[in-house]
């Protein structure tokens, strides 16, 4: 089967690109507005771009109040989301305004952050303190505008969870950390094997 995404024509009942690029990350955004209501999405386009210093993007598919109050205040916290909190992590998916906090919707206890002041989730198993970088509009090939951003943060401040550090490494199998599929799937990293690179 070859198909092109502009012409929708993979004769499918869902478009299947979600789907094949698996599994995805969720990076679990927190951000307060400037009113200093705390705003909680998770993010399944999101990743680490770099390591020195650690960097991560989220790319919102359009205007989201994550990336207007990173942009506003020049902060946001990723959260790792597992498991334990996948029902949480789902309620705070809801389209609601900004003046709703989807912690309280969600029943979250939130910690406060080090060196931000986006709190974090309590019990994630991590969580990254960064500093809003930059956010680059997308467009097409072609120079199209289109729906969505890329956010970038500097990580400044880590948080971990000492029940997933062991022997000196990390080793998140026990919180089964959750990953995005296409479609309403979701998948969980249970499973961890080594190789070593080729000399």
């Amino acid at each position: 089967m070859d198909y092109e995404p502009r012409l929708r024509n993979h004769g499918l009942p869902h478009d299947p690109f979600k789907a094949l690029v698996v599994p995805r990350p969720i990076g679990w955004i927190s951000t307060v507005s400037r009113d200093g209501v705390v705003n909680l999405a998770p993010y399944s386009f999101f990743n680490a771009v770099a390591d020195r210093p650690p960097m991560v993007m989220f790319a919102p598919s359009g205007p989201k109040d994550s990336q207007a109050n990173a942009e506003a205040t020049g902060e946001f916290v990723a959260s790792l989301a597992t498991w334990d909190l996948r029902e949480q992590m789902n309620t705070t998916s809801a389209s609601v305004g900004p003046e709703v906090s989807e912690p309280e919707l969600a029943g979250l206890v939130m910690a406060p952050s080090r060196l931000v002041k986006p709190p974090r989730v309590a019990a994630a198993a991590a969580a990254l303190e960064c500093r809003w970088v930059k956010s680059v509009p997308l467009t097409t090939a072609a120079g199209e505008t289109v729906p969505g951003a890329i956010v970038i943060g500097e990580v400044v401040s880590i948080h971990i969870d000492e029940s997933v550090i062991v022997d000196g490494r990390i080793d998140l199998s026990s919180r089964r950390a959750i990953s995005r599929l296409g479609y309403m799937d979701y998948g969980v990293l249970d499973t961890v094997f080594s190789m070593q690179r080729p000399r």
